[in-house]
């Protein structure tokens, strides 16, 4: 091949690979717009579920946004499901099967950690930060929790909540993380009430359902 012929072959070489490079870019620059602009929705989006509930503070960087309803409706759930539990025992359900769904459902146990002191826990097991010590407190039957005899198993016929202060001034929402205080009320089938004195923490995870990361709950003090 000639000097004029090789020349000519390198020019069309340089044109493709100029050609390929141009359409590189231009690829790459609209996938860049395309995440520039999904992150401007969610940043609006975010921003203005932030106006609408007057948050004074959310973590840097935040995803989403709980809202008081969500916060309401995860609490209620709770309730629901502990009465749920001791329904099932009564009418000969796999209530401990059911239980445990709630544990992976409502609580953080199986994404990260859980922080839970019950109501009637004491002692070296006190604080119920694994769900096999958590599913031993509401349902018993764990011969490493002797004491546990089931809190769900009463059974409560009746549960209900209510967070500090008026409308939703207990609680506190921080992004994806929301804190409530109040008191729990549970009712068994004489029709004698327990209040207990609660704090929840919920996270909200990547697939939008609000989960447990802290449980404190305790009976009220009473002055002799």
């Amino acid at each position: 091949m000639n000097t004029q012929h090789r020349a000519h072959h390198r020019g069309k070489a340089v044109i493709a690979a100029g050609a390929l490079l141009l359409m590189s870019c231009g690829e790459t620059t609209e996938q860049v717009q395309q995440v520039d602009t999904t992150v401007k929705e969610t940043q609006s989006r975010v921003q203005q579920v932030i106006n609408e509930l007057g948050l004074v503070y959310v973590e840097e960087g935040a995803q989403d946004i709980i809202t008081y309803d969500e916060v309401n409706a995860a609490q209620q759930a709770w309730c629901d499901a502990l009465v749920r539990i001791g329904q099932l025992k009564e009418e000969g359900g796999d209530y401990r099967a059911f239980a445990e769904q709630v544990l992976s459902d409502a609580y953080n146990y199986d994404y990260g950690k859980v922080f839970f002191k019950p109501t009637l826990a004491y002692g070296d097991q006190t604080f119920r930060n694994d769900k096999k010590g958590a599913l031993a407190y509401f349902v018993g039957g764990d011969p490493d929790y002797p004491n546990d005899k089931g809190f769900a198993l009463t059974p409560w016929v009746k549960a209900r909540y209510d967070n500090a202060g008026a409308n939703n001034e207990g609680i506190q929402i921080y992004g994806s993380v929301a804190i409530t205080m109040g008191n729990v009320w549970v009712t068994n089938k004489a029709g004698e009430e327990v209040m207990v004195d609660k704090t929840w923490v919920f996270k909200k995870g990547k697939d939008g359902k609000l989960r447990i990361i802290v449980h404190k709950s305790s009976l009220p003090y009473t002055p002799s």
